[in-house]
């Protein structure tokens, strides 16, 4: 603890000059020992008690729970109270010495004093951690460290003292130093350790707790605690479960109602300056229509986003800050040091204590620079997690209570390129943003050491630096020109492959794979072209970089030996210079590339800020005041579907008693969906009021599924109450269905349904309305979707009076007529008001609309009645109309649990085979290195876990309404912030094991800095300073972000099916954003060609540097481990069995095949994958050319398996089909399905215009298209719509009305028309009007064609030709209609139970 030296005459050194008479080793040579002395009192003590209040103060405020004393603790108790006690009896022994007489020097009397009050204040400060729950302090730990390299110096100099025989002179200060400096070498080596978690943390009830949070300070300044998931994930392949759990500052509860918090209240008060000023002048919304992209062209203010981030996330941004300052003052301590060392080497009478010195010098600032560098890194990248995490819970939370103007104008592949693209460019923005400052100082600090350096020669550096420094500024730029443009175009094949993967299965039904494939690949090559021209400018950007560091230096070294013949450049000079140029040239480079982030985070600020003041659902929209005996009451109600547009209703007077049935009716787009959005609130409010009491269930038209079990898709969140469970599914008919699912109720369903029929898809969504057992429920056309008897069943037994929802307020839109007779009061709608309302025989005595409607299906039932002979007329023309208006669905229970069940079943078992396989493989090939195995298995975990973010986010835009309807909007964001969590989960160790690489590599590089100057001091007289100073200077120069390549994974955009994750591969024009799901993701690649893992940023120096090759030796490993993933699975992807060739050399038919339209069916035979039993059993049919053939049965039998037999979407198993004579498994696939028309029951639209939805191909005249739309009664609506034909659908065309995207299906046949046409039940969303129009626009248009009608309604197959009845897959009866009645059949039976006999 103290430096003993002669007693007579210590203190003439107190200044630090010594006894010119006194001999010293060459170690402490021109070092006193009252400097020595002062130093070591002093130094550790100044740094504690400076440090000491801050720290009082941060225990303080963050109480973390009492730790118990452990037996660590009271370790360092002990050897901390017999420091003080040593430290007294010093003090005691000088006291005593000049009580004596003896003289003493006064350091002998102050240093012990000192470090007394100190080290009283360090086990006072012991114990305060204790308290407050610090199981490992890093004040402390730096305070024994300083106090232990005191002390190496001072036992140093004691054991000279005693090899000069001075321990006899003062044997008590010897023994007293070496005891002190044992024990403070004890509570150093103690203070590695850390101490038990505090009494009731939370740590103990965890499970699996994060180790960073009882990790010692030393162990995570070095990220060592790390060590063991590394040394795990080696051993074998790392799971979810092996992963820790989230600390609460990073999980989603806590940062994103941070976040929400502070946007609310900067909106709201952003909203009372907007009011106070629209006092003054009337401010114009600014939401967009309803056809404007949210994205394009629409600028909200991004400035309340921005101050609600700052708010939340600035104290560990300016704390990341402060660590990336302190690194670079070692940073510009490296050339200084460096110079004193070359100055040493180049001074042979130098003593070797300076270079040892030097060398440990130059060892602590580069280790100090890695880890203040790496603590930056990794603060920077734990708050780009919790800005992610942030940010994203907030767009959910916008995706809950958008409008439904606001949905249809904003498209989900347009929000997922949000929540991945532009929250990525936010996280950018977090470690590049200190670079728009940064860069300025450290040029500032370079010019003035080249200037100090090599005098006015400097100018010339900066003159050049100057002339190329606007270059950089001038390529970004243009640079940024590029990427709004390929940003655009990114937004638009993104959102049409998703489109297109979805709808998949039509787009082969018509055989337009390659249209579609050319549209996406036209778009990509725009795309292409702009990444291409933003390339280019790139690559002059490095060009101009590593130019500009040669020319920098040539010109500088150049002017400096020219100008004056006294300027000699020494090794000192050049290498220290070089240094300098290298550091100058980082800043050159990080400016404008920290620029041109900021610029990408500023344009996605843009976009973030201006979905979320998108408009919203109205919360006050509905009142829920307590009324009388009515349920549901609107008041001269006036509703639109935003605030600026025209209005859908009006004038809507509606009383609805509790308990009672409603129907309402109207043709297609008169308002009776809207109707029941208004009443959901869905609808922006115009005039009016809307009064509604009790719980709401809602069914939509078109079903809305989630990709959960049966169980959770009827529960939705409700507890289990499996009596009403079963009596529900009962109801329901889902009993049968259930029965065939693999695993009954617990059978997982896909993706929309993918798994389910129609029919299946609508009676589970019913299922889910009715277990809420709500008090109103608003049911939008359940029955279409369904068979007539099945849709009587559901009546009978769930809506009507005698079903389960018997006593509640139900709202019915159908066009079913059948059914108004036993409901209570009628809701006639037409052009979006109620046309009238009352009973069924209060409307037919008004002879009014009603009447009018009803009198459309008794026409339906004069033109079937010259065919058919009813024995009940007046019965019979009743029920043909109600049958008329019940859709069926063509995918059959059994053959879609077959067909497409099982091909999901068996899609996630190949996926899982493939998974394994990268298991095994990684266990042989990983072994090469600990962080490559840990590493990829992270990035793994990590992207299957982000899939599930995207699909929750897409399934919760398409049930926007039901969600809200249920008020399920709680459960929804608990499900989306454990969604968050996982993957945040397995993000965090990812972004660890990086920094645990960088810090262990760059100590490694710092190792071989002090071994090489360590080496250069020892052979120091056979070195010259040239070599010393190249050997040297090349191990400090290092890559100038090391790990910065980790941070811009930009993910998958837009990709929200599962068929986008699986083929993300090999699908055309994806390019590299879209990475897997089930494997290792590719190195992101940003639209702007600069950021990316793989990129190759701008280095600094001249040559190669050590350090920079260690680092390059390992990424490299690990990319090629991480990348060849997916070439793995591309190479699967090719070995996977694929349909038949689109086209063949040599058909062997003509242009005009087929001529005649006739079919053959001979012995076929169909089964849906090896080991199913066979779907269509030998069937042998003829039909011949222009015939009309309806085919019926029951659900299962076969009916739509004979529609995809005929297009070939399977192959037969037995048998074959003959079209005109032709075989047409000798066809090529889009020779065959040219030329068949197909018109299913789901329409399907494609973003994109009208006219490119009604001919694809481009193959018609505006003209003809006029003349189709006019033939389907759209012709008045496209005209009213703007941009007419060039009008945009978008998504799945949720602008348009059911019943008019199905009419468009049908213009799109019309102009196809072939000489085989299918018809899937195409009128099933239309009323009967419209239905009896089609009909005969079929009938007439298609006279010389021949006509497969798959109905479930028989009434529209009843005129055919011949009559079709399949049973059990295969042919029950085949006749004309009057036949198979007079067989009194099958199918008597079914027109039994269809009412029409």
């Amino acid at each position: 603890m103290l430096v003993m030296g002669p007693v007579s005459g210590v203190c003439d050194t107190l200044l630090g000059f010594r006894n010119s008479n006194e001999t010293q080793p060459p170690g402490l040579q021109m070092v006193s020992p009252c400097l020595l002395n002062a130093v070591v009192a002093w130094l550790p003590s100044i740094y504690l008690w400076i440090i000491s209040p801050f720290y009082f103060l941060y225990l303080r405020y963050n109480n973390k729970g009492y730790i118990r004393m452990s037996c660590l603790f009271k370790t360092k108790m002990v050897l901390g109270f017999t420091l003080i006690l040593l430290c007294s009896s010093s003090i005691i022994f000088t006291l005593w010495k000049i009580k004596g007489g003896t003289p003493q020097a006064p350091e002998f009397l102050i240093s012990p004093t000192v470090w007394l009050v100190t080290m009283i204040l360090a086990v006072f400060l012991m114990h305060s951690e204790r308290q407050k729950g610090i199981q490992s302090s890093g004040v402390l730990f730096i305070y024994w460290l300083l106090c232990s390299l005191s002390m190496v110096a001072t036992v140093s100099a004691t054991v000279y003292q005693t090899q000069q025989g001075g321990f006899s002179e003062d044997t008590f200060r010897h023994l007293l130093t070496y005891f002190s400096s044992a024990l403070i070498g004890a509570q150093f080596i103690l203070s590695f350790l850390a101490d038990q978690p505090p009494f009731f943390s939370k740590i103990l009830h965890d499970s699996n707790p994060c180790p960073e949070s009882g990790a010692s300070f030393p162990s995570k300044a070095t990220f060592w605690w790390f060590s063991r998931l590394v040394w795990q994930g080696y051993r074998k392949p790392l799971e979810l479960d092996d992963l820790w759990s989230l600390d609460k500052e990073n999980s989603s509860e806590e940062i994103i109602s941070q976040l929400e918090r502070e946007w609310k209240k900067l909106c709201n008060e952003t909203q009372q300056i907007k009011e106070e000023r629209g006092r003054e002048t009337r401010v114009e919304p600014t939401f967009p229509s309803e056809t404007e992209a949210f994205l394009q062209g629409h600028q909200n203010s991004r400035l309340p986003l921005l101050k609600a981030i700052w708010k939340v996330f600035s104290i560990t941004f300016l704390l990341g800050t402060l660590s990336l300052i302190i690194c670079d003052i070692f940073r510009f301590a490296v050339p200084k040091l460096l110079s004193f060392f070359l100055e040493f080497i180049s001074d042979p009478e130098a003593p070797a204590w300076k270079g040892y010195f030097y060398a440990v010098l130059l060892f602590l600032s580069a280790c100090l620079q890695t880890l203040f560098e790496q603590h930056h890194m990794y603060v920077c990248m734990v708050l780009q997690l919790r800005l992610k995490t942030a940010v994203m819970g907030l767009v959910y939370r916008k995706v809950l209570v958008l409008s439904s103007a606001m949905r249809k104008s904003a498209a989900v592949g347009e929000i997922i390129n949000l929540v991945s693209v532009d929250i990525q460019r936010l996280m950018d923005a977090v470690l590049y943003l200190n670079g728009l400052w940064l860069p300025l100082v450290w040029m500032t600090i370079c010019f003035t050491l080249l200037c100090q350096l090599l005098g006015m020669s400097a100018l010339t550096a900066i003159a050049v630096f100057l002339i190329l420094l606007p270059l950089n500024f001038i390529i970004t730029k243009k640079r940024s020109h590029f990427q709004e443009k390929q940003m655009l175009h990114k937004d638009h094949r993104a959102r049409l492959t998703d489109s297109m993967l979805r709808n998949m299965k039509i787009i082969k039904l018509c055989g337009w794979e390659e249209a579609f494939m050319g549209k996406i690949l036209s778009i990509r090559r725009e795309e292409l072209q702009a990444l291409k021209s933003s390339g280019y400018l790139f690559t002059g950007s490095l060009v101009s970089f590593y130019f500009s560091t040669f020319l920098v230096a040539l010109v500088m070294f150049a002017v400096h030996a020219l100008t004056d013949e006294k300027h000699v450049l020494d090794a000192e000079k050049a290498f220290v210079a070089l240094t300098i140029i290298n550091i100058l040239n980082r800043a050159q480079a990080f400016l404008p590339f920290s620029i041109n982030t900021i610029f990408q985070a500023w344009v996605s600020l843009a976009r973030l800020a201006a979905f979320l003041h998108l408009e919203e659902v109205e919360p006050r929209a509905i009142n829920t005041s307590s009324m009388g005996e009515e349920c549901i009451s609107v008041q001269d109600g006036t509703f639109a579907w935003s605030q600026e547009s025209s209005p859908c209703l009006q004038r809507i007077n509606l009383t609805v008693p509790r308990g009672s049935l409603f129907a309402v009716i109207g043709s297609v787009g008169s308002g009776k969906s809207s109707l029941l959005s208004a009443l959901l609130g869905e609808l922006s409010k115009l005039e009016g009021n809307v009064n509604i009491k009790g719980s709401v269930a809602y069914v939509p038209q078109e079903a809305w599924i989630q990709n959960a079990s049966v169980k959770e898709n009827v529960c939705f969140g409700q507890k289990l109450d499996i009596p009403w469970l079963d009596r529900v599914l009962e109801a329901c008919a889902l009993h049968p269905d259930l029965e065939s699912f693999p695993a009954g109720i617990h059978t997982e369903i896909g993706e929309q349904g993918i798994n389910l029929s129609g029919g299946q898809k609508q009676r589970l969504s019913l299922a889910r309305a009715v277990y809420k057992k709500a008090s109103i429920y608003l049911l939008d056309d359940p029955l279409a979707a369904l068979d007539v008897h099945v849709g009587q069943h559901i009546f009978d037994r769930v809506i009507g009076p005698g079903g389960l929802l018997q006593g509640m307020t139900r709202i019915l839109v159908t066009h079913a007529v059948h059914i108004l007779l036993q409901v209570d009061h009628i809701i006639m709608m037409v052009d979006g008001a109620i046309a009238e309302s009352g009973s069924y025989e209060e409307l037919l005595q008004r002879n009014g609309p009603f009447a009018d409607f009803l009198g459309q299906a008794k026409q339906e039932e004069d033109d079937h009645s010259q065919e058919m002979k009813f024995s009940k007329v007046k019965k019979s023309s009743r029920n043909i109309s109600e049958s008329g208006e019940s859709a069926g669905k063509t995918y059959s229970i059994m053959e879609d649990s077959h067909e497409k069940g099982g091909t999901t079943l068996q899609s996630q078992a190949e996926g899982t085979r493939m998974a394994g396989q990268l298991t095994e493989r990684d266990r042989v090939q990983y072994g090469r290195s600990l962080y490559v195995a840990s590493s990829c298995q992270l990035r793994r975990l990590e992207s299957v876990s982000r899939s599930p973010i995207y699909s929750h986010i897409s399934e919760t835009c398409q049930g926007g309404a039901v969600i809200r309807a249920f008020q399920a909007q709680d459960q929804f964001l608990v499900q989306n912030d454990s969604r968050i969590d996982e993957h945040q989960k397995t993000s965090f160790p990812r972004l660890v094991a990086d920094r645990w690489l960088a810090t262990n590599m760059e100590i490694l590089g710092n190792i071989l800095v002090f071994t090489a100057a360590s080496f250069a001091v020892f052979s120091k007289p056979h070195l010259s300073p040239g070599i010393v100073g190249f050997s040297v200077s090349m191990a400090l120069q290092r890559p100038w972000n090391v790990g910065a390549r980790e941070i811009s994974v930009t993910e998958r955009p837009a990709n929200l099916s599962q068929k986008v994750l699986h083929t993300a591969d090999w699908a055309p024009g994806l390019g590299a954003e879209y990475s897997p799901a089930v494997a290792v993701a590719p190195r992101g690649k940003d639209p702007s060609g600069l950021q990316g893992r793989n990129l190759q940023r701008p280095r600094g120096s001249l040559h190669p540097q050590v350090t920079e090759i260690l680092h390059w030796a390992v990424r490299s490993s690990t990319d090629l481990e991480n990348n060849i993933v997916s070439v793995e699975r591309m190479r699967d992807y090719t070995k996977t069995s694929k349909e038949a060739p689109w086209t063949l050399p040599h058909n062997g038919i003509s242009h005009t095949w087929p001529a005649m339209g006739q079919i053959e069916f001979r012995g076929y035979s169909l089964r849906y994958r090896p080991g199913l039993a066979l779907a269509l059993r030998n069937l042998t049919l003829e039909i011949h050319p222009q015939e009309k053939v309806g085919i019926v049965g029951r659900t299962g039998a076969g009916k739509s398996s004979l529609i995809i037999s005929l297009l070939r979407l399977i192959e037969a198993a037995e048998g074959g089909i003959w079209i005109d004579g032709v075989n047409i498994s000798q066809v090529g696939l889009h020779a065959l399905r040219s030329k068949i028309t197909i018109i299913p029951q789901d329409p399907i639209l494609f973003p994109g215009s009208v006219r490119m939805n009604l001919d694809l191909l481009d193959e018609h005249s505006d003209d003809e298209i006029w003349g189709a739309l006019e033939m389907v009664q759209l012709k008045s609506f496209i005209l009213d719509l703007p941009g007419q034909l060039q009008y945009e659908c978008s998504d799945q065309g949720d602008n348009l009305s059911v019943g008019q995207k199905q009419l468009l299906c049908l213009a799109r046949a019309l102009l196809r028309k072939t000489k085989i046409l299918l018809l899937d039940e195409a009128t099933a969303a239309v009323d009967a009007q419209n239905d009896l129009k089609i009909q005969a626009i079929l009938r007439d248009q298609f006279a010389d064609c021949t006509v497969l009608t798959i109905a479930h309604r028989l009434h529209t197959v009843m005129d055919c030709n011949r009559i079709l009845v399949m049973d059990n897959g295969g042919v029950a009866e085949f006749g004309s209609s009057s036949q198979l009645l007079a067989q009194r059949g099958l199918f008597y039976r079914l027109a039994e139970e269809s009412g029409l006999i």
